[in-house]
């Protein structure tokens, strides 16, 4: 068994409040669970209304397949306008570890 995950540091462009925070990054998460049927959640920054922390994660039987979806999450968000993605931290691990 594979887990993977990965951590965004996202910059979110012209939001000046908590509410205008949650509709940037609310859409965000949603369309990451619906697209890489992943588990996707904003995890750090949550009182900060400029920066935001979003992981996503799966677990799989085959470690590439891990290293698949991550990669075209992370190219996902990179791409978004709405935000600046500013580091992507993955990580995958293996039940033998």
């Amino acid at each position: 068994m594979w887990i993977g995950f990965i951590e965004f540091d996202i910059l979110l462009g012209d939001v000046h409040s908590l509410k205008a925070k949650r509709s940037v990054i609310r859409p965000l998460v949603s369309d990451l669970r619906r697209r890489f049927e992943v588990s996707a959640a904003e995890v750090d920054n949550q009182d900060l209304h400029r920066r935001a922390v979003v992981g996503a994660g799966l677990v799989a039987a085959d470690r590439q397949h891990v290293v698949d979806v991550l990669d075209r999450v992370e190219r996902y968000v990179a791409v978004r306008p709405e935000v600046e993605l500013l580091s992507a931290r993955p990580r995958i691990l293996s039940s033998e570890d």
